[in-house]
């Protein structure tokens, strides 16, 4: 019933660009405050950026001033854009609602970025 399917990633040089999209089901966007998060390897996942029903956005103060999380509720879809990229950047990216996040089967496969020269 609930399906996320991330796209967008791929390899960037440091200082690079992408942009990332979450399609997401039903009305999840409009219904939902939608997350992106990210999970290095060896590390545990982590909230990125967050956007509300209202609008508004929190960010992690690792990427705060570089990525800008914003939708798109007529296509149900929420985007990530990353703006001057750093290696510690490098993890696979997920959204999720808040609530989701709880549920296993709620997430979905990410997509990988990995920022390297």
């Amino acid at each position: 019933q609930v399906q996320l399917v991330e796209s967008g990633g791929g390899l960037v040089q440091p200082g690079g660009s992408l942009r990332l999209s979450c399609a997401a089901s039903g009305i999840i966007v409009r219904m939902n405050t939608m997350g992106w998060y990210r999970q290095a390897p060896g590390k545990q996942r982590e909230l990125v950026a967050e956007i509300a029903v209202a609008g508004s956005a929190v960010y992690a103060d690792s990427v705060k001033g570089r990525f800008t999380i914003f939708r798109d509720i007529a296509k149900n879809t929420v985007y990530l854009q990353m703006n001057s990229l750093k290696p510690e950047d490098t993890a696979v990216y997920y959204c999720n609602t808040p609530w989701g996040t709880s549920r296993s089967d709620y997430w979905g496969r990410g997509t990988q970025v990995t920022v390297s020269s």
